[in-house]
């Protein structure tokens, strides 16, 4: 991570992403196919090889597939880059978190723990997890010590502070998963809404309601018409 200021002189901490350029492999019926970061031929296997030559594109070491948009058309060969996104977006952005190896269960699920008192001698221990004659066994998906991380996690509705077109490189305000050097997948946020965005669907709403609340007056009376405003006033 590292720290820029923004146009009013706040301090923020970034991280800095190298997002694309994403040559397109492939074009299907509901999803593209992207790559990433270059890779040596000599390093790929004949068949992967041969792919990329086909398709006249140099090969790559990360090979995804995604929704594409169906408003926009797409061709092989061209580059996904990183001003799809603009500073002031919300974007999920979706790794493989660091991993921890073998944990207990303190540390992996977070339990409270025995009696810190001298006598105890389970401070950190599992202690009782099984059951009696019924069901005389452990339930799956109980909470126990094992392996931690190494697994695909997500951090949703992050803000893009900057957008540097020359290096493509992506600000991004806050951390996100995985390790340095990483492969990241970055996609726009589904459940961050801007606020223009929430204050016209708030006013479309309120506008839908006084047409309902209308239309019913007018069908208990068809020569008494009023509207939300009249009604409000003569409150």
């Amino acid at each position: 991570m590292t720290q820029v200021f923004t146009d009013d002189g706040t301090l923020v901490g970034v991280t800095a992403i190298e997002a694309g350029p994403c040559p397109i492999l492939a074009v299907k019926e509901k999803s593209l196919q992207l790559g990433f970061d270059t890779a040596k031929e000599n390093r790929l296997k004949k068949p992967v090889s041969g792919y990329f030559k086909k398709i006249n594109i140099p090969p790559q070491k990360l090979i995804k597939e995604v929704l594409k948009d169906p408003k926009n058309e797409y061709k092989v060969g061209e580059a996904v880059k990183v001003d799809l996104f603009k500073a002031g977006d919300f974007v999920d952005v979706t790794g493989t978190s660091l991993g921890k190896g073998f944990q207990g269960g303190m540390k992996r699920w977070h339990w409270h723990g025995g009696p810190q008192t001298h006598g105890s001698t389970s401070h950190r221990r599992i202690g009782s997890i099984g059951s009696t004659t019924t069901p005389g066994r452990v339930w799956k998906g109980h909470h126990l010590p094992g392996h931690m991380g190494n697994q695909q996690a997500t951090v949703q509705n992050l803000k893009v502070v900057k957008v540097d077109l020359e290096n493509n490189l992506l600000l991004l305000k806050g951390a996100v998963p995985g390790h340095k050097n990483g492969y990241l997948l970055i996609s726009k946020a589904k459940k961050k809404v801007f606020k223009g965005e929430a204050k016209k669907a708030e006013a479309k709403k309120t506008e839908t309601k006084a047409k309902k609340y209308a239309l019913k007056l007018w069908k208990q009376s068809p020569y008494l018409y009023i509207t939300q405003k009249e009604k409000r006033s003569s409150r």
